[in-house]
């Protein structure tokens, strides 16, 4: 499996298998507004997407992860949020969000980044059972907190 940064040649690729990660939550699918949301993001470079392909095929995902830039005052640096990360049924087990996760480890370290942060269902136990095998940390210093403000679309 190859690991590319997606660009805007990479929407109608993605933009399924974005809306079925939004399904898998919960979410309905829109997809023109999932295609509109993920170009807004690439075209103002306010995300990095990663693309797990096939070796031999351009025209097939195998999954996904998005990441937006943050920082830390307390470290004076920047931080990496895993916001998604979604797999294809049929390319599960397969070591592809390892793959994935693992590129954005290093672009985090290329970028100074001081950690990456993942938030995932509570009941989701195969991706935190992932992030663990991959190092990621539970934080038991911070407790976090939402204040819905919008239902969102």
């Amino acid at each position: 499996m190859r690991i590319i940064q997606a660009t805007l040649e990479h929407l109608d690729l993605l933009t399924p298998l974005f809306v079925k990660y939004r399904e898998f939550y919960g979410s309905l699918p829109y997809p023109d507004s999932s295609r509109a949301f993920l170009e807004k993001r690439l075209r103002r470079k306010e995300s990095v997407i990663y693309l797990a392909l096939p070796d031999d095929d351009n025209s097939r995902l195998l999954g996904f992860c998005q990441l937006y830039p943050s920082y830390s005052s307390l470290s004076l640096k920047r931080v990496w949020i895993l916001n998604d990360i979604y797999v294809a049924e049929d390319a599960r087990r397969q070591l592809v969000a390892d793959n994935l996760i693992r590129t954005a480890k290093k672009m985090a370290k290329e970028t100074n980044a001081v950690r990456m942060r993942v938030s995932t269902s509570s009941n989701n136990e195969v991706a935190q059972k992932t992030y663990e095998s991959i190092g990621f940390k539970e934080d038991t210093e911070f407790k976090n907190y939402v204040l819905p403000i919008s239902e969102g679309i």
